[in-house]
């Protein structure tokens, strides 16, 4: 590899004078500190309470500094942290050995914050452990209260069966009564018939005779009028019973439910807007619960109305049952002094005294049920203060509950933010490290299982592992029995979308606007979802793939920099290629000998000294918003190279390239910015005995299996650090000689399919993948300068 002086100009022989005003300000005000005897590393202090406010430019104190951090507790804010990642060094130009121990030193500081960092992480998982241990608990309480609930209802349902039985039987004998009653007044009335035809003589006392057993009757009435109130009395006790046992069964349902709710809001927090209508439905129950009560206290009082009426007229029952024993014993004087002459009527008196008395004895029982029927009442009514108890007490409950769950709910969406900004500081550290290495960040995503894929009843080839270390990083590929793992910076198993896919990649696509070179490639085989990652289906907009979603960010980002005083300009070209040939898929002029195979438009790849890549007579395309880019994409679509094979239908048969350039000027701070993203859908490596080639697939095949071998002989060399890489075997290689082996920020995706059948490919991508994500192609260098005034 040719190192970067070889590239610079020769300085051309003008004065001392305008070479140093060439210089640019900010490189010239490093020379100065320099010579002024390292003011300026004495200036840097980060963190206070890693370097322990030491001087920075002695290396020895710097390394007694974070060997002391590593034995003590170091806190770290979130403030020293972004400090920490957003530091940038300022390297000297001819001072390698300085510029090595301030690498040093930072990577040390960086191992500190980590190493923090984890043991936070570990805290977290503990805390986790108990809090799920503290909800297995709760369920267990849960089921535990169900069953005995549960009992409580069968005992419950056993008795109400039993008092309406009792309720029937009441109501049959007192139906027998009545119709007992009514059969002795008919027998009655005939026997005062007779009587009075008889004997004329006592027709006055057959008529104060017949004058009393009306007033029995009207007694008799009254009797039954008091029995219905009884019977009504007793329904509504029944009823009452039965409200009072439904607002049990409520109130226990209601903290069943809170219960859940609280083991739903702990375990599961995708479901949080489901509780809280859950427990906004409870608060409507307590509302109704609430209302019925109130009604049922409104029902109490009439009920007490009504047996006031009852006593008032069952005071005037008795009143007409004392007037009616003083009649009698008027009629029995009577009876006495007419004996003599109605000897055969003494029987006929007697035989109504008895009747007397029986109804006497009638009355005696009623008035006995009256009185049991009060007793009730006064049962009733302390039944009813012990329900407004209960129902205060779990009215305070549900309050308590309610304000647990409440608690609940903070803490839960404090561990959301704590989770979040734990994973953003990840992210960050992660890619300040990865920055620093130099390493090509390597992402792997595992296709979703089709239905044409190999199903049934053979185990599945993938697994992930649930270890903490490895957990998001790992995957297990299972051949013939034998397990292999292989860790990444991150892998997406099959159930990933495609806006999670791109939001790892967010950052990333990001410094493009920050003047870095930015370069995102899918590699696999045939049939594996490269094309599927990096367009989609731009239609949907949930299937959109990462080139839409990349342009879209940046298109957003620009608009909202605009008010910091940025301006960008963007250019986007498109291009693949296809048997070694480059094509333009935005040329409007498509020469019939190309198509044919004869010679058309020829285009080259030229790198020029600061490491930008050009490709000759390459079409060109201004774009200021993001519907042109999309009608781009569209007329890019249409003219790529797609085919038909036994492993896809439609299978890409070319590596299709897509390039932005983007331009940012600052007015108000005169710094200028370059960026480039190059976004790579490459074509998938295939079988011939799989993918079944012939004619022109043949050699597209052939030319596909060449190219992606010439990016593996790359990529063994760079791992090998050799002297001399094989960039010009291939034009694949050549035109991403910057991305593997310039200054350029680079993450490959390797996408691999879960088919058994195809458990041999994918061993061999993530094989390949584990190279590529070993090799070092330096720190990336950001494109930006500053005007220099007047």
């Amino acid at each position: 590899m040719t190192s970067r002086n070889q590239n610079r100009p020769p300085r051309s022989p003008s004065s001392k004078k305008e070479g140093v005003e060439s210089i640019p300000l900010d490189k010239r005000r490093r020379i100065g500190m320099g010579r002024t005897g390292g003011a300026t590393n004495a200036e840097r202090k980060p963190f206070g309470s890693v370097n322990k406010k030491l001087d920075v430019a002695a290396t020895s104190d710097v390394g007694s500094c974070v060997e002391g951090s590593d034995c003590g507790n170091v806190e770290f804010t979130k403030e020293e942290i972004d400090a920490l990642v957003n530091e940038r060094l300022k390297m000297k130009k001819f001072d390698h050995k300085g510029n090595m121990e301030l690498v040093s030193e930072l990577n040390a500081r960086l191992k500190v914050c980590i190493k923090w960092f984890q043991k936070r992480d570990e805290a977290h998982v503990e805390g986790e452990g108990k809090l799920q241990n503290a909800l297995d608990a709760l369920e267990k309480k849960c089921a535990e209260t169900e069953a005995e609930m549960k009992n409580k209802e069968e005992r419950f349902s056993a008795t109400i069966s039993e008092l309406r039985q009792d309720n029937t039987c009441v109501q049959e004998r007192l139906v027998k009564e009545e119709s007992e009653k009514l059969d002795a007044i008919a027998c009655h009335r005939k026997e005062n018939e007779a009587r009075i035809a008889l004997e004329a003589l006592q027709a006055s006392l057959s008529k104060d005779l017949e004058k009393a057993q009306q007033d029995i009757l009207v007694a008799n009435q009254r009797a039954a009028s008091v029995d219905d109130m009884y019977k009504r009395l007793q329904e509504y006790n029944l009823s009452l019973q039965q409200y009072n046992s439904k607002l049990h069964s409520e109130l226990e349902v209601a903290r069943e439910s809170l219960k859940r709710v609280e083991k739903e809001k702990s375990t599961i927090m995708e479901n949080h807007s489901t509780l809280r209508g859950h427990y906004s439905s409870l608060q409507d129950q307590l509302n109704l619960a609430r209302t019925a009560q109130d009604e049922a206290l409104n029902q109490k009082d009439t009920l007490a109305n009504e047996v006031k009426c009852l006593r008032g007229e069952l005071q005037q029952v008795r009143e007409d049952r004392d007037r009616q024993v003083a009649q009698v014993q008027v009629l029995t004087s009577d009876v006495v002094k007419y004996k003599e002459s109605t000897g055969e009527s003494c029987a006929k008196l007697e035989y109504l005294m008895e009747k007397t008395k029986s109804l006497e004895e009638t009355c005696s029982s009623q008035r006995e049920q009256i009185r049991l029927l009060e007793h009730q009442l006064t049962a009733t009514n302390e039944k009813l203060k012990m329900s407004d108890l209960s129902s205060i007490q779990t009215r305070a409950e549900f309050e308590e509950q309610r304000r647990n769950v409440h608690d609940l709910e903070e803490r839960l969406a404090e561990t959301e933010y704590q989770l979040v900004e734990g994973e953003k500081l990840r992210k960050k550290l992660h890619n300040t490290i990865l920055e620093l290495k130099g390493n090509i960040r390597v992402f792997c995503r595992v296709r979703p299982v089709l239905p044409d894929d190999v199903a049934g009843s053979e185990q599945p080839v993938i697994s992930y592992p649930t270890s903490t270390e490895a957990l998001g990083r790992g995957i297990d590929v299972i051949q013939s029995g034998q397990k292999y793992p292989f860790n990444f910076d991150k892998v997406f198993n099959h159930d990933a979308s495609q806006q999670e896919v791109f939001v790892e990649i967010s950052q990333l696509v990001q410094s493009a606007l920050d003047g870095y070179k930015v370069c995102i490639f899918a590699y696999g085989q045939t049939g594996s979802g490269k094309t599927y990652t990096m367009m989609g289906k731009p239609e949907a907009s949930e299937q959109k793939g990462l080139i839409p979603r990349s342009l879209e960010q940046i298109f957003q980002t620009s608009q909202s920099l605009i008010a910091q005083g940025w301006k960008y300009k963007m250019q986007a070209s498109m291009l693949e290629i296809y048997n070694e040939t480059i094509r333009d898929l935005l040329s409007t002029n498509k020469s019939s000998g190309a198509e044919n195979g004869a010679p058309g438009k020829q285009y080259t790849i030229k790198h020029d000294s600061n490491g930008n890549t050009n490709v000759t007579d390459l079409t060109i395309v201004d774009v200021c918003r993001i519907e042109e880019i999309s009608s781009l994409l569209r007329q890019a679509a249409q003219s790529r190279s797609v085919g038909k094979t036994q492993m896809n239908e439609q299978s890409s048969r070319s590596h299709f390239v897509f390039t932005l350039r983007i331009s940012g000027v600052n007015e108000g701070t005169e710094q200028q910015v370059q960026g480039v993203l190059n976004l790579i859908d490459l074509a998938g490596s295939e079988r011939l005995s799989r993918s079944g080639a012939t004619g022109d697939r043949l050699k597209e095949t052939q030319a596909i299996n060449r190219s992606l071998s010439s990016l593996s002989d790359v990529i063994f060399a760079l791992a090998k650090k050799e002297d001399h890489v094989p960039f010009r075997n291939s034009k694949l290689t050549y035109l991403l000689q910057p991305c593997l082996g310039g200054d350029s920020k680079t993450l490959m995706f390797v996408n691999i399919s879960p088919d058994p059948a195809s458990v041999g490919e994918s061993l061999c991508s993530l094989r390949f993948a584990a190279r590529v994500n070993a090799c070092e192609i330096g720190i990336p260098r950001r494109q930006m300068t500053t005007q220099m005034t007047s």
